[in-house]
């Protein structure tokens, strides 16, 4: 069964456009699909970033003395000494 899905506008460049088109032609998969499927990719590249359920045990410090941050969120970059 489908879920309800709600219309949204997007911009893509007309290479993107053709080449949508070619795999539609190709495959029959509309073109939404695809492009869900692109947003799930994204979405799941970056869901470090998102809100979620917290951990209900702290996490063990790193070396140190903080906890361990996830390599690519804001505010993890490293110094030079």
């Amino acid at each position: 069964m489908s879920r309800k899905k709600i219309s949204t506008t997007i911009y893509v460049t007309p290479e993107q456009n053709e080449q949508l088109k070619v795999l539609h032609d190709r495959t029959k998969v509309p073109t939404a699909v695809y492009i869900r499927e692109g947003i799930d990719l994204v979405l799941r590249h970056y869901a470090h970033l998102l809100p979620g359920q917290l951990p209900l045990t702290k996490p063990p410090p790193g070396p140190e003395g903080r906890s361990e941050a996830r390599e690519g969120e804001p505010g993890t970059e490293r110094r030079e000494k």
